[in-house]
């Protein structure tokens, strides 16, 4: 891989500004308070019975709350029998990927139709309780941009979002050539994430192998140096933006770990050398194997858009399913963050469907339910760069939750049905409600 060493930066942590949303209007109110409800607050603790008072945009009493600290306020009522959590995060986010069959799909839609599906899709994480998303590339250069926008000024309703753009790729590395922006050589890698950072990018994508799915251009094969990658992560961090990559190989996620790459995404093939040196960076790395996608693959969900289970196995998609696992495995079992967000924009792995992959990390990686839904949760608060302020129920915290109908931690599945989500606040700000006790003042 070279001698070259990446200079040493200081940590990326997104302003406030950056995570804020200003979505409060006239005659919302002023005061929640989700009352006799099961708190899972994801700080580790087992859910326990209690109130939860929120005030303007943030929680401001977990567990016991003074009566005339929530006098007036809007009242839910759990019934000691709903749960109420944190919203979720998922750490590999296409807003702009429309549900395509097709990879050239994703670009021949209209741009203004283009505008309103990446919009829609911002609802659709809302809707399903996905309070958080890491921008993971984005199929043309603004449309993150532009919806992070939107929400952000309270125009459209939307989660947290770190806005990306498209993938940065080399010469013969594309693997969707329509979303991507070739760079060869260091000087070029500079002048692309410069252009990218101007737009107004949160986040920079690296796509650095290649793709079982994709025609003659399998996982393991790598398509960047270790200048190029230090090149690309030294101009990011040094304008204060994070990097992710796209990275199947062992290769490649040395390549990321040497260079100092935030979020790596996949890491399908990683090898004893990789477990170690992941290890070693535990504090200051994220993987995000976005599993579903290869998942449903294999399970013959895209039989029906052309992709057979005989072809899956053939293309090597379920050899790196089973590899995948393995290694998340030992990620798990090692300490490493790893995070759900499983690649969902096309047609066999559709919006909508995002909270799969909790149920994936469970039932694939060895992970307890407790440990899925604070991975989805806590660790959506590091990856966001505010932990202090996001991914737990907690007093201080933003108020961005949701009210459960069930336990999740006895059926994980429930978070995948969209009607078992009584409440859905994000800011403080209701976005959903199934039921009301009451509004009366307290007494």
């Amino acid at each position: 891989m070279g001698s070259i060493s990446p200079p040493t930066v200081s940590p990326y942590r997104p302003t406030p500004a950056d995570i804020t949303i200003n979505n409060h209007q006239a005659g919302d109110p002023d005061r929640i308070l989700f009352q006799n409800v099961l708190i899972l607050d994801s700080t580790g603790s087992l859910p326990y019975a209690g109130d939860v008072l929120i005030q303007g945009e943030r929680i401001v009493a977990v567990g016991q709350v003074d009566p005339a600290a929530a006098m007036g306020a809007l009242v839910i009522e759990g019934g000691g029998q709903k749960t109420l959590m944190s919203g979720l995060a998922d750490a590999h986010t296409h807003l702009s990927f429309n549900n395509a069959i097709t990879t050239e799909e994703l670009t021949t839609i209209p741009l203004e139709e283009h505008v309103l599906a990446t919009a829609r899709s911002a609802k659709t994480y809302l809707d399903c309780g996905y309070t958080m998303c890491f921008g993971a590339a984005a199929a043309r250069p603004r449309l993150d941009i532009a919806i992070k926008a939107s929400i952000k000024s309270g125009q459209i309703p939307g989660p947290r979002t770190l806005a990306n753009v498209p993938e940065i790729t080399t010469t013969g590395g594309a693997i969707i050539p329509d979303i991507s922006r070739y760079a060869d050589g260091p000087h070029e890698m500079r002048k692309v994430v410069r252009e990218f950072i101007e737009l107004g990018a949160d986040n920079i994508k690296l796509s650095m192998t290649g793709d079982n799915i994709v025609e003659n251009m399998p996982s393991e094969e790598t398509y960047f140096t270790l200048e190029e990658t230090v090149a690309a992560v030294e101009e990011a961090h040094n304008r204060g933006k994070r990097v992710c990559a796209h990275a199947r190989s062992a290769a490649s996620v040395k390549l990321c770990l040497t260079a100092g790459v935030d979020v790596i995404y996949h890491t399908s093939y990683a090898d004893e050398e990789c477990l170690d040196m992941l290890e070693k960076k535990k504090d200051s790395v994220f993987v995000a194997p976005a599993i579903n996608l290869p998942i449903a693959t294999c399970s013959g969900e895209a039989t029906p858009y052309g992709f057979t289970v005989e072809m899956a196995e053939k293309k090597g998609v379920k050899h790196e399913v089973e590899a995948a696992c393995k290694a998340m495995t030992e990620m798990h079992r090692r300490g490493i963050r790893v995070m759900p967000g499983g690649d969902y924009g096309f047609a066999w792995a559709p919006h909508g469907t995002y909270a799969r992959d909790l149920q994936h990390f469970v039932e694939r990686f060895g992970y307890t339910p407790m440990e899925s839904i604070l991975a989805a949760t806590a660790l959506g608060g590091e990856i966001m760069g505010h932990p202090e302020e996001l991914g737990k129920v907690q007093p201080g915290y933003y108020a961005d939750v949701i009210l459960v109908d069930g336990n999740p931690l006895e059926d994980i599945t429930i978070l995948q049905d969209t009607s078992r989500l009584h409440a859905i606040v994000i800011n403080g700000c209701v976005h959903k409600l199934v039921s009301v006790s009451d509004t009366a003042d307290r007494k």
